[in-house]
This record gives structure tokens, sequence and C-alpha cells, in this order.
């Protein structure tokens, strides 16, 4: 049996709840085409692996715009609380100047209009992973968290200190808080931190609408800088989950956090001396709707950082 272990979510404090309730998860065990998921474009770039249970992905700039999708059923806009979960693997990364694979959020008439161009900063409404590798001619490797805007307007958060390893699973975890004009991103490897995006570059993002949950290959036919992009990996375990599942939080003892609950989720208490490296703390629970408390087995003799990790079981 395939563990369906969704999220090491970074999360531990966060905002009120979404106007609207959704939850997407695919873990690929059986056709995703067959529940809901559908490909724009180039068919070609995204094939189900049955034995792996997995998406195999080519991200392949000199084809046209293409995505595997899911919709979200409502529009998603400022106003509301969201994350963007996945499992990635490259397999190997070829690229010239300065281009990326994605996946995250998109608004699907947008994303499909003949005048939606990535590689020309024509690209309104999109929440998304983006990962720059190191090239001929480029600006080195760079992890980004990208939001723009309805106007395509820029927020992004990013580390441009080292490259995503190819035979790794990196865990990356988007994060939105309701109200805000900026986006939050996470990188995990076995359990653990790779980077939390330290660097932040705003450009006047504000309001926008999304409604798509996507793996995106974006064109550089149009691309008038001459960039280029051929990657190969697969994309595993994807989510989408309004609103936010961890809410309220507050420590009402030494090693006890109390917290309001989706019952859809399960939650863990983690606990870290130094914040780098991280240990279960105490055993998981369901969520229950309203406060839960998670409290530590053993408290260490010496202070201790605790977060919750909300997964979908």
């Amino acid at each position: 049996m395939k563990i369906r272990s969704l999220a090491i979510a970074s999360l531990f404090v966060l905002s009120a709840a979404s106007a609207f309730a959704a939850t997407i998860t695919e873990n690929f065990s059986t056709n995703p085409l067959q529940h809901g998921w559908q490909i724009f474009g180039d068919t070609n770039l995204f094939q189900w692996d049955s034995a792996n249970q997995n998406l195999a992905v080519t991200w392949d700039s000199s084809q046209t715009n293409s995505y595997f999708y899911h919709p979200l059923g409502t529009t998603f806009t400022k106003a509301d609380s969201f994350c963007v979960l996945f499992d990635l693997n490259l397999t190997d990364v070829n690229a010239k100047n300065y281009f990326q694979l994605a996946v995250g959020l998109c608004n699907f008439a947008d994303a499909t209009s003949t005048n939606f161009s990535r590689a020309n900063g024509n690209s309104p409404n999109l929440f998304e992973f983006d990962y720059f590798p190191d090239g001929p001619l480029s600006y080195g490797p760079s992890i980004d968290a990208t939001l723009i805007d309805t106007n395509s307007n820029f927020y992004f958060a990013f580390d441009a200190s080292r490259p995503l390893a190819n035979g790794m699973i990196y865990r990356v975890v988007l994060t939105h808080q309701a109200g805000a004009s900026s986006i939050s991103g996470q990188v995990f490897t076995n359990g653990q931190i790779f980077t939390s995006l330290p660097s932040i570059a705003a450009y006047g993002a504000n309001d926008f609408r999304l409604d798509t949950l996507s793996i995106n290959n974006y064109t550089t036919t149009d691309d008038i800088y001459g960039d280029s992009l051929l990657a190969h990996g697969t994309v595993d375990n994807l989510a989408f989950a309004s609103p936010l599942p961890i809410d309220l939080v507050k420590t009402i003892a030494a090693g006890t956090i109390q917290f309001s609950s989706d019952t859809n989720w399960l939650y863990t208490l983690e606990q870290s001396a130094d914040l780098n490296t991280w240990s279960v703390a105490a055993p998981a629970l369901l969520g229950n709707g309203t406060n839960l408390i998670l409290q530590a087995t053993n408290l260490p003799a010496d202070k201790s950082f605790y977060r919750v990790r909300a997964d979908l079981p």
C-alpha cells in the first residue's frame, strides 16, 4: 500500500479561514485522468507511471504552454487562506539563460490565453513554485515561490544559494495567509528543512484570481531573450487545501500546544533544539474540527522549539 503522507507542513501560526473550503489530494495510485485531472496542450509531457505511482513530467520549453491540471471548483483571492503541497524528484535539468519549471495555482482562462507569456512577463494570476536551474549564461540556480497578481505584478520569495539535486525527493509547501499580498514557501528533504526561501523581492503585487491546481510547462518559443529549458522528473503527493489546517495556536504549558484543527488532517507535534533537525514529540492525532491539544511525551532538560506538522491521511 502506498503511504499518502501529503504534508510536512511548516505551518505553525496561521491566519483566518477561507471563505470557501476545498481539498484536492492526488497520490497517483490510480490513473488521475479518470478522476478529475486533465491535460491542456502537449499530452506527451505528462505520463502517469502506474508502477511507481507518480506522474512523470517533461518540462520542455520548446513546446507550447501545457498544463496537467485540476479545477479547484471556485475562485480563490487575496482574501482566502490556502496551501499547495507536493513532492518533486528531478532526473535531469538542462537550461540556457534563465527559465523555470513550475507547479502551483493558476487562473485557467489566463494561462491558456494566446496572450499569456511566462517568458515575457505577461502572466497574470499565478501562485507557484519555480525552479530556475543553473546553465550557460544563467544567473545561477534559484528556488522560488512566486505570486503574480491580476496586473502581472510580482512578489516572490527565493533562495539563490543552492541547486536542487537530481534523484532527491523534495517536499514543497507553499502557503498564502488570508489578506496578504505575498507567498511563503519551504522545501524539505527527509522531513528536515532544506530551505525556507529567505530572500524577498516585492514588486507591487496585490489581489489575484486563482481557480486551477496545475503542473506547468511554459514555452520559450516567444522568448525574446533566448531562454530555454528541458527537464525531466516526477511529481507526487500533490495537494491543495483551503482553509489552512492550523489556526489559533498557543502554548498552554511546557511542551503542550493547543490549536484549532481541521477534521481532514492528521497532526503531529515535533521538537527541535536548533530549528534545523526535528523529531516527533508526541503521537499523531486526527483533527476534530475544534481545539486540539498536542503534548510532548518527553520534555528535554534544555530549551526546545516546537512545531505542528499537518498531514493528509
